[in-house]
């Protein structure tokens, strides 16, 4: 299953900075590329250059996703939760 998760600044978050400035940033920055190599991950990345962010993940559920980013060394703090959504594909023009 895809699922569509939107995040938001947390109170941690610096407007003042950067996002790879951010407290915490080299952690943060492993984890979610281990996310990507585990697969979990499938596209994400910075609305705007953040402090959103958007990702579509391939999951067995939201209580699977929700476990997975309380991990996140930056969950609740540099980045809250905003939303899950299922998504289905329906076009992908990436297949040959």
């Amino acid at each position: 299953m895809f699922l569509i998760l939107r995040r938001q600044a947390g109170p941690a978050w610096d407007p003042n900075q950067p996002m790879e400035r951010q407290s915490g940033w080299l952690e943060h920055a492993d984890f979610m590329d281990a996310l990507v190599e585990e697969e979990f991950i499938v596209l994400g990345g910075p609305i705007e250059n953040g402090p959103r962010v958007l990702l579509v993940v391939e999951a067995p559920s939201e209580e699977a996703v929700r476990s997975t980013l309380a991990r996140d060394p930056w969950s609740d703090s540099h980045l809250l939760l905003d939303s899950i959504e299922p998504w289905t594909i329906r076009l992908d023009g990436r297949l040959p």
